[in-house]
């Protein structure tokens, strides 16, 4: 699907140079000016370069590997190393597995025995971040618990690969550190507009895949082609992405007008017109439930081990 690609891919190199200058003036001009304008400013502009990792991940915007990941080298997003985002992302990729929540790092479904076990306040915490009005308050907090206490266990058993990728984290929260020491937005300003960046991602994440019997079903589209669109780059067609991971975003929407029928064949009418329909939708309301539907529950469990018993 990709041809060869150029030497540059413009578009998205001067979107990540322009997401720098935004950064930049939201944590020095625009802080000055107002503190809350400064940290919503940054915060959309730390959403802006988590898109432009996920771009760089795939590839993008150069031929070189060791070019791309320098592009995404300062910690701008605080908490999540470049290096696990590309190769958790990259496991994600493999479609046979979506949704699954110990293959799929990306899941947001619990195995359903596990769900038994957790406890009723923690039940309803998961709940809530179920509706979009909750996975945007409350899944950037409990989304970035559960990333981190994750993390945290596999640097102890020291998994291949973590304690590298941390290490350079570490050091790419260098620049952001004497950034901000020089700069007008304090460490608290900060943490308010990484929470926000983290909070807006997760518009885009919430419904992006459901659990379904056929693994092509499973990745949604949503037709929206506003400001939404630009932030997440086009992510909301999120079934052509799938399909053809190597394609850079500003090609995918010419790509899904010229095939709509065929995606939305692929993927079972997995449709959302908007991102409006999904705020009308599922704002209050959960998209489907923390367990995962298609998975054993506890009462298949224990029949299963009392055979096994017997």
């Amino acid at each position: 699907m990709r041809a060869r690609a150029p030497a540059v891919e413009w578009p998205t190199l001067l979107l990540l140079i322009a997401t720098y200058g935004v950064w930049a003036i939201g944590t020095t001009a625009a802080f000055h000016l107002h503190p809350a304008l400064g940290i919503v400013i940054t915060g959309i502009s730390i959403a802006q370069f988590s898109s432009l990792q996920h771009e760089i991940l795939h590839g993008h915007p150069f031929r070189s590997r060791r070019v791309n990941e320098a592009l995404a080298f300062p910690a701008l997003t605080l908490t999540v190393p470049y290096g696990r985002f590309r190769d958790t992302h990259l496991a994600h990729h493999h479609d046979p597995v979506l949704t699954d929540p110990y293959d799929d790092p990306e899941s947001n479904y619990l195995d359903p025995v596990v769900w038994a076990r957790v406890p009723g306040w923690l039940q309803c915490i998961y709940r809530i971040n179920n509706t979009l009005a909750g996975r945007v308050v409350v899944g950037s907090l409990l989304g970035n618990i559960r990333w981190l206490v994750i993390e945290w266990g596999g640097i102890r058993r020291n998994l291949p690969g973590l304690r590298r990728d941390w290490a350079l984290h570490l050091a790419g929260l260098v620049p952001v550190v004497a950034w901000l020491w020089m700069a007008a937005m304090p460490w608290w300003g900060y943490l308010l507009a990484a929470w926000l960046g983290h909070a807006l991602l997760k518009i885009r994440t919430f419904l992006e895949h459901r659990a379904h019997e056929m693994a092509r079903a499973r990745t949604v589209v949503v037709e929206d082609r506003g400001p939404l669109a630009l932030l997440f780059l086009n992510n909301n067609l999120h079934v052509v992405h799938h399909m053809h991971p190597q394609v850079p975003w500003y090609r995918l929407p010419a790509l899904y007008a010229a095939n709509r029928d065929h995606y939305l064949r692929r993927n079972e009418g997995y449709l959302y017109r908007s991102y409006m329909d999904v705020f009308r939708t599922h704002f209050f309301r959960a998209k489907d439930p923390v367990p995962h539907p298609l998975m054993p529950g506890p009462e298949t469990e224990g029949a299963a081990d009392k055979v096994q018993a017997a």
